[in-house]
């Protein structure tokens, strides 16, 4: 489980995306019932409730961009449960949560690197990933 730096989920292949999804849904039920204590991913739990709402936002706007079909019900759970009051969305213009640092970027681009290397992520979705990583300067 891991929340993917918020750079990279433009990019990230079809198939990962709806699973960031299912992962964030995971993380709402846990978080909620006190529970979610897993260590990549239990830092959510330090900061206001907006940064996770602004952050599950910029996934959902990726899935619509694709045309990928995702359970309204289970945005409008997530948003219940941060109390989202849709006044601003600033996080993911502003490093979402501060462990989503440019070290945590390499990370996440290392681990897509690694999937590449397994035959995970194929060449065409390797090569939107490789376009993030030069523009970021995540490699030279």
């Amino acid at each position: 489980m891991r929340l993917w730096h918020y750079k990279l989920i433009p990019v990230l292949p079809d198939k990962m995306l709806v699973a960031q999804w299912r992962e964030c849904i995971a993380i709402k039920r846990q978080w909620e019932k006190g529970t979610l204590k897993h260590r990549l991913v239990g830092y959510v739990m330090n900061y206001d409730k907006d940064r996770f709402s602004t952050y599950v936002t910029s996934l959902v706007n990726e899935l619509k961009k694709r045309n990928i079909k995702y359970k309204d019900k289970y945005l409008e759970e997530i948003y219940e449960f941060c109390k989202r009051n849709n006044t601003y969305i600033y996080y993911i213009q502003n490093n979402d949560y501060p462990e989503h640092n440019d070290r945590y970027l390499k990370q996440c681009f290392y681990n897509l690197e690694e999937k590449h290397d397994r035959g995970i992520i194929s060449e065409v979705e390797w090569d939107k990933i490789l376009e993030v990583a030069y523009k970021e300067d995540i490699i030279e």
